[in-house]
């Protein structure tokens, strides 16, 4: 099958169900490249990503452990632990942004070569979109996060409408303000159908995460069974467990391949909207077929 055949149309409108079902066939049809990108890219700060892990799950034990030992001086651990924290912080903030824009970058190329994304097109896109793409996901994150203290639903509200922003940034090429100010635009009157499938999104990538999780429960309720009663904090010591934690990076990392699902589904969320507000995909084919006609 060439790639004509297999080439997905994103500028349409699509229902619940053909925008997952896209989803789903565009990794499928295109999962080799995809996947190669974004490890490219995004690799050695997941590698990083999972050693800051280690060694946040060696300091939450050091952490308890020290506590146990010493109730009466709590917060001379704390010096060894928050570090971490921070670190886990930073690298993950890094890790999410890289993550976004070598999917969103990726599609962009895709739709470019009709089908065939250019790594190195990719590439220079997110070098060059980096500290745009920073300050946009530092401002959704503020906003949505005082809509939240303020009031729950107000950040729900700010959280749907903000995650067509990216979407924006990338395929209309517009500054941190323009695209916030038309993410409200795009969504007017159809929040509720965006939020839709955002959720049902969600849950259908939280639940197949989990699965990749189980393997690590498993693990953690055999060694639980044979820990002492008389010492519940032996429990800690599985955060220093080899195997414990191998389960835990395998499980991260999958975990990690299947967050840049929703990136994905983001975009055919972009262009059913746009679709029906705009109608570009269309305009563009009546401009194609009247060039074809001259």
């Amino acid at each position: 099958m060439n790639e004509t055949t297999t080439y997905i149309e994103f500028k349409k409108e699509r229902d619940l169900g053909g925008i997952i079902t896209d989803t789903f066939k565009f990794i499928r049809d295109n999962w080799k490249d995809y996947f190669t990108t974004l490890f490219k890219i995004v690799g050695p700060v997941l590698a990083l990503a999972l050693l800051a892990m280690i060694g946040y799950f060696f300091a939450i034990s050091d952490l308890v452990q020290g506590i146990s030992n010493n109730p009466s001086d709590p917060f001379n651990f704390l010096s060894g632990f928050l570090p971490w924290l921070l670190i886990i912080m930073v690298v993950f903030i890094l890790l999410y942004t890289l993550m976004s824009m070598t999917s969103l970058f990726f599609i962009k190329s895709y739709m470019d070569n009709k089908g065939k994304a250019n790594f190195e097109e990719v590439k220079n896109n997110v070098i060059t979109n980096f500290w745009k793409f920073l300050g946009l996901g530092f401002l959704i994150t503020v906003v949505v996060i005082i809509g939240s203290v303020l009031c729950y639903l107000p950040g729900i509200y700010l959280w749907v409408t903000l995650s067509l922003a990216t979407s924006i940034m990338v395929f209309e090429g517009k500054g941190v303000g323009d695209t916030f100010s038309h993410a409200f635009t795009l969504i007017k009157g159809q929040w509720w159908n965006t939020f839709g499938v955002v959720l049902v999104v969600g849950l259908l990538i939280s639940v197949l995460g989990q699965v990749f999780s189980v393997p690590t429960i498993i693990y953690q309720f055999i060694k639980m069974a044979t820990f002492s009663e008389e010492d519940p904090t032996q429990i800690i010591s599985l955060f220093k467990d080899p195997i414990y934690l191998l389960l835990n990076l395998v499980s991260y990392t999958f975990q990690f391949i299947l967050y840049s699902i929703p990136m994905i589904s983001g975009v055919f969320i972009y262009y059913d909207l746009n679709e029906q507000k705009n109608l570009t995909g269309t305009m563009e084919k009546i401009d194609n077929l009247g060039g074809y006609q001259k």
